[in-house]
């Protein structure tokens, strides 16, 4: 039986995830949370399989949650969701230590499938993540400026590029306004840029935003 987690802070997607898995006689989603520190909680404790990760969270990203998993030397493998499917974004979240990578837009046999392959020790990557991956490291493109940025950085450098405000930043990750306001900071001097419009016009560059983001930032 391969137990997992759901965490992810949209209730109707841990509700439809949890309906696709239970379909399956080896797989029991034994629990849930709805953010990050949750999250991490609740693997200390069940001890999952796998565990399946929305990877923009309050209080602790999806990043910060699989680098803490793997620093603490935690069994569970982490899947992680995102509306994300360009290559240099995925190639970061591997880098963490996450085992597998799958966009919210999957088909439910894909999400199963990659439960069982992590669960049974190998990694998962969706066909077309996979292919842009490989295309990028034949081309010589693996490199991305964003890979400088620590978790956090990268999680608030998403949603400035997104074009969302300070307070809605601080807000959805639990952090004070001066905090937020420091990330920005750091995250646009290791960046070489100065303004949200820049990192606007750099994320679109190298992939890192899903094309609803890049319309709204444009």
């Amino acid at each position: 039986m391969i137990r997992v987690v759901l965490v992810d802070d949209h209730e109707l997607v841990r509700t439809g995830f949890r309906m696709i898995l239970s379909q399956h006689a080896d797989i029991q989603v034994i629990g849930e949370a709805a953010d990050g520190e949750q999250g991490l909680s609740l693997i200390r404790q069940m001890k999952p399989d796998v565990a399946v990760v929305d990877v923009h969270m309050p209080k602790l990203t999806g990043i910060e949650l699989t680098d803490r998993v793997r620093k603490h030397k935690l069994d569970t493998r982490i899947v992680i969701l995102s509306v994300v499917n360009e290559a240099p974004f995925p190639r970061r979240l591997l880098q963490a230590g996450a085992s597998g990578y799958l966009t919210k837009g999957c088909a439910a046999d894909e999400l199963v499938r990659a439960v069982r392959q992590v669960a049974d020790g190998r990694r998962f990557l969706s066909p077309d993540v996979a292919e842009l991956l490989a295309l990028g490291a034949l081309d010589g493109h693996s490199a991305s400026p964003f890979d400088a940025l620590s978790a956090r950085e990268l999680d608030v450098a998403l949603m400035l590029a997104r074009g969302e405000d300070m307070q809605h930043i601080a807000r959805h990750l639990k952090l004070s306004a001066k905090t937020v306001a420091t990330y920005k900071y750091r995250l646009f001097e290791k960046l070489e840029i100065d303004n949200p419009v820049a990192l606007a016009h750099l994320a679109h560059l190298h992939g890192v935003l899903d094309n609803r983001a890049r319309a709204a930032a444009g």
